[in-house]
């Protein structure tokens, strides 16, 4: 834990939590356009499209912040953090209804995997 601390003090540490706090901040920000934009509009498409692009990285980049708030024990951190962090993954969760980028993707992405993986599986012929 004291790495984790000493880490977080430094200057590479805090440049990556000012990153990981963008993402969140950006991805909260593009949450509340969606839900200020008019159904089935080319802006809400987009602000859905970034919001589920980003909540996952967003996510674990503030389970980061209230894991270095819990080392150093700063709870008023870790509360906020943790409302913030609740809040992302539920909005994540529950608003699936709409229509963004990665609608469908999930199947078409699973069988192009597929498709590589299985790469060439050619049969040596036989010696003999």
């Amino acid at each position: 834990m004291q790495a984790v601390a000493s880490f977080s003090g430094s200057v590479p540490g805090q440049i990556l939590l000012a990153i990981g706090q963008t993402v969140v901040v950006v991805c909260v920000c593009f949450d509340m356009v969606r839900a200020l934009s008019v159904p089935r509009s080319h802006r809400r498409y987009v602000a859905s499209t970034v919001f589920r692009t980003l909540a996952i990285p967003a996510v674990a980049a503030n389970a980061l912040t209230v894991l270095v708030a819990i080392v150093v024990s700063s709870w008023i951190d870790v509360v906020m953090g943790m409302f913030v962090l609740t809040a992302i993954i539920f909005r994540f969760h529950y608003d699936k209804d709409e229509d963004n980028w990665w609608q469908g993707k999930g199947k078409k992405l699973a069988r192009w995997a597929r498709r590589r993986l299985a790469g060439s599986t050619s049969i040596a012929p036989a010696m003999g």
